[in-house]
C-alpha cells in the first residue's frame, strides 16, 4: 500500500512551497526579524497550502533552533510536524467544521491557559475556520484579541468574508492564491522525473489544465493517472479517456473541416462526440481552447513556443499550418460564435441541437471566405454593389435614363457581380453630385448595406430586412420591413444609438445625403406618404414653401440642384407629410416623427386649425344662467336622466378665414383622417415672417 501523491510531496519548508511567494516571503522575514504576530488567517481556494504553510509556521515558530525562517528538521518538533510524523502535543489542529460553537470556544479556552507541554509555544490551527459559527467567534474573541504569550492562533479558511470582522481585524492575513500552468507543469514533471514514471507527449498539460491550479488536485489525478498505467507510463489515450478531455485528433478534425468548408467532416466529428458519449459542453470547450491556442499561434509565431508550454513540436507545426489557413481575423470571429455557444448550452436540455447549430454557424460564416459575423444568428446572403466611378467620370443621374432600365423597387434585384480585381486597384466610391434619386439609392443599395455592416453588425442584420420603396423631397426615404417587430428594432435607440443613426451614417458616406425616414412594413395598408419619387409613390403635389412646422429646405422643388454644403448642413429628423383637404389640395404640411414611441406623451392633444369666429378655450366656462341646477331637496326623488344620444361627427371640412379653434386627437384622426403626432403653437402671419 502506497500513499498519495500530495502526502508524500507535501513542503515541509517554505522553500518547497511553489507559487505563493506572496505569503512565504513575508512570513520567512518577520521570522528572520523575530516579529511574529500571535494570530494569523491563511485564505485561499482549496488545496493551495494553507494547512501546509500553517505546519511549517509552526516547524518555525518550535524548532529548538528557532525561531527561524529553515526549520532544521532534525530536532524533535521537527520530526513530529513532518510529513510521516505523528504530531506535537503542543500544536493542536481543531476542525471547525466539527467543533464550531460556544462549548468548543469554551474547552479552547480552558486548554489555552496551561503553557506548552515541552515546545516555546501552544499553537492552534482552526482549519475551515468559516464554519465557526458567530457565537463561537465571540466566545473566542477575547482570547485572540489579548492571549497568552505562549499562545498562537492560525486561521485556515476559503471563505475568508465569513469570518467575523472582529476576527479578522485581528490577525494577519496572507491570501493564498492558484498556482500559475508554468509553474505547476515544471512542478509535475520535477515529481515524475523522481518516480521514475514515463508519461506521453500532451499529458502532463492536461492533468495541469484538470488540475485548476490546485497543486493537491493535480497531484491527485496525476497519482490515479499513475496507478492506472502499465508499466509505469501513462498513455496519452488513457489520460483523455480519464480525464473527459476532447481528443487533439478530433479537434484537429473539427478545425480542419472549417478550413475547407467540409461539411460531412465536420457534422461528423460531431456525431463521433456524441456516440462516444462525451459532454458537449466540455467539447465546445475544448474547442474553444484549441481557437485560442490558434489564435497565439497565428499572432506570436515563432513565439508561441514560448506562450503554449508543454505542446510538443509537432502539434506546434500542425496548429501553424491551420492557423495560417485562417488567419487572426476569422478565427477570433469563430471563437465569438463558440463563446455564445458555449453561454447558451448552459443549462439547456439539448446540448446536441446546439453543437450542430454551433457548426452549422461556422460553416456558413466561413463559407466562400466571407468573414464570420459575431452574433449566433444566421445571415442572410449579400449582394454585391456595383462599382462607382471616381466624380470625374460620374455617369448621368439615374433619372435621366431609360425607364425600362430601372427594375421594379418592390423586387430586390442582386448587381452582376464585377471582375475580380486587386483590392488596392479598387477606387474608392465617390459621393454622387446633383441631386439624389430614388433609383441612386436603390442602386446603391447593397454598398449602404456594406457600409452599415462594418459599422455594426447588429443593425446591419436589421437593415437587411428592409427595402426602399420612395425617396421625397426634404430627404425623406420611405423603408419597407417584413413585420412590424422589424420596424420596432429598427426605430430602438439607446444612448442617441442605433440601426437608424447606423443606416443614416452609411447612407451619408456613400451618397452624401443625410435622410430621414418614414417606416411601414409589408402588411401595412398604408400607402407610402404623398412626395414619393419611387416607382411605387404617387406624384408629389405642390406644397408651400416652407410647410407648416418644417424648414422652407424641406420642400425645395426637386429641380433645385442640391450643393456640398447643403447636404452636410444638419437638417431636423423629421419627414413631412401632406393633409389632404376635400379638395384634395394640401392644406399644410405636419411633421411625421420617424421615432414616435419615443416621443414623451402630451396630457392634452390638440391641434390649431382656422374657423370663423372668436377664439374658443379648450374649456370655456358656462355663463348661462338657466342651466344652473336648482338646489338639491333631501326628500325629492331622484330623476333617473337619460343620456343623449351620440351625434356622428361632422364632415370633413376644411379650414376657414377667421378665428382659430382647438380640437383634440379624435378630431384629428375623425375630421383629418391623419394621425396625431405633436402640438405646436399657431403664430398669426404678419409681415416679418
Amino acid at each position: 500500500m502506497t500513499t498519495a501523491l500530495y502526502r508524500r510531496y507535501r513542503p515541509e519548508t517554505f522553500g518547497e512551497m511553489i507559487g505563493q511567494g506572496q505569503v512565504t516571503e513575508p512570513l520567512m522575514t518577520a521570522l528572520r526579524s523575530d516579529r511574529v504576530g500571535h494570530a494569523y488567517l491563511f485564505s485561499g481556494p482549496r488545496g493551495c497550502g494553507k494547512t501546509t504553510s500553517a505546519r511549517i509556521l509552526a516547524r518555525c515558530l518550535n524548532c529548538a533552533q528557532g525561531p527561524t525562517d529553515t526549520p532544521c528538521g532534525t530536532c524533535d518538533s521537527c520530526v513530529e510536524l513532518s510529513r510521516g510524523g505523528g504530531g506535537s502535543l503542543d500544536v493542536v489542529e481543531i476542525d471547525a467544521a466539527s467543533h464550531n460553537g460556544v462549548d468548543d470556544a469554551r474547552d479552547l479556552r480552558e486548554r489555552a491557559v496551561f503553557a506548552p507541554a515541552r515546545d516555546r509555544f501552544k499553537i492552534f490551527i482552526l482549519d475551515e475556520a468559516h464554519m465557526v459559527t458567530a457565537q463561537g467567534f465571540n466566545a473566542l474573541l477575547k482570547l485572540v484579541e489579548e492571549p497568552p504569550a505562549h499562545v498562537k492562533f492560525i486561521f485556515a479558511t476559503t471563505e475568508p468574508e465569513k469570518v467575523i470582522g472582529t476576527i479578522r481585524s485581528r490577525t494577519h492575513h496572507y491570501p493564498f492564491r492558484l498556482v500559475a500552468p508554468a509553474a505547476m507543469l515544471e512542478y509535475v514533471e520535477q515529481l515524475c522525473a523522481t518516480e521514475g514514471v514515463t508519461v506521453e507527449p500532451g499529458v502532463l498539460p492536461l492533468v495541469v489544465r484538470a488540475g485548476g491550479g490546485s497543486p493537491r488536485d493535480t497531484l491527485s489525478l496525476l497519482d490515479q493517472l499513475i496507478a492506472g498505467s502499465e508499466d509505469g507510463a501513462v498513455a496519452y489515450e488513457r489520460a483523455v479517456s480519464l480525464l473527459g478531455y476532447t481528443h487533439a485528433e478530433l479537434l484537429d478534425e473539427v478545425v480542419d473541416a472549417f478550413s475547407s468548408h467540409d461539411a460531412a467532416a465536420a457534422f461528423g466529428a460531431v456525431d463521433r462526440v456524441v456516440q462516444t458519449g462525451q459532454d458537449p459542453r466540455r467539447f465546445v470547450d475544448d474547442l474553444l481552447e484549441r481557437l485560442r491556442d490558434l489564435i497565439i499561434v497565428a499572432a506570436t509565431g515563432e513565439g508561441a513556443r514560448a506562450v503554449l508550454r508543454g505542446v510538443p513540436v509537432d502539434e506546434l507545426e500542425r496548429m501553424a499550418r491551420q492557423a495560417a489557413a485562417f488567419g487572426t481575423d476569422r478565427l477570433s470571429r469563430i471563437a465569438d460564435l463558440v463563446v455564445t455557444a458555449l453561454d447558451d448550452m448552459t443549462g439547456t436540455t439539448s446540448p446536441r441541437l446546439q453543437l450542430e447549430l454551433l457548426v452549422a454557424r461556422v460553416l456558413a460564416a466561413t463559407d466562400a471566405g466571407a468573414p464570420a459575423p459575431s452574433v449566433p444568428a444566421a445571415a442572410p446572403p449579400r449582394t454585391e454593389a456595383p462599382r462607382v466611378t471616381p466624380a470625374a467620370q460620374a455617369p448621368a443621374p439615374a433619372a435621366q435614363a431609360p425607364a425600362t432600365q430601372a427594375p421594379a423597387p418592390s423586387t430586390p434585384v442582386a448587381a452582376p457581380e464585377p471582375e475580380p480585381a486587386p483590392a488596392a486597384a479598387t477606387p474608392e466610391p465617390a459621393v454622387p453630385s446633383g441631386p439624389v434619386t430614388f433609383e441612386q439609392i436603390r442602386d446603391s443599395w447593397p454598398e449602404i448595406l456594406r457600409r452599415l455592416e462594418d459599422l455594426s453588425r447588429t443593425s446591419w442584420m436589421i437593415a437587411t430586412a428592409s427595402r426602399p420603396v420612395a425617396y421625397a423631397e426634404g430627404d425623406i426615404l420611405t423603408l419597407s420591413f417584413q413585420s412590424h417587430a422589424d420596424v420596432q428594432s429598427f426605430k430602438k435607440l439607446t444612448g442617441g444609438k442605433g440601426p437608424s443613426e447606423d443606416l443614416r451614417t452609411a447612407i451619408l458616406a456613400v451618397l452624401g445625403v443625410r435622410v430621414k425616414y418614414l417606416t411601414r412594413h409589408d402588411t401595412d395598408p398604408t400607402p407610402p406618404p404623398p412626395g414619393g419619387v419611387g416607382p411605387d409613390a404617387p406624384p408629389e403635389p405642390d406644397a408651400p414653401e416652407g410647410g407648416y412646422g418644417v424648414p422652407a429646405a424641406a420642400s425645395r422643388p426637386a429641380s433645385a440642384p442640391r450643393s456640398a454644403s447643403a447636404a452636410a448642413a444638419p437638417v431636423t429628423e423629421w419627414a413631412v407629410a401632406p393633409i389632404p383637404t376635400d379638395d384634395g389640395a394640401p392644406s399644410a404640411q405636419f411633421a411625421v416623427d420617424d421615432e414616435p414611441e419615443d416621443a414623451a406623451p402630451a396630457p392634452v392633444r390638440t391641434l390649431t386649425v382656422q374657423r370663423e369666429g372668436d377664439v374658443l378655450p379648450a374649456e370655456a366656462p358656462n355663463d348661462d344662467e338657466d342651466d344652473v341646477p336648482p338646489p338639491v331637496d333631501a326628500d325629492a326623488p331622484v330623476p333617473v336622466r337619460t343620456p343623449p344620444p351620440r351625434l356622428a361627427p361632422e364632415p370633413s371640412r376644411g379650414p376657414k378665414p377667421g378665428g382659430i379653434e382647438r380640437v383634440g386627437e379624435a378630431a384629428v384622426r375623425q375630421l383629418l383622417g391623419a394621425r396625431f403626432v405633436r402640438e405646436e403653437s399657431y403664430t398669426p402671419p404678419t409681415r416679418f415672417n
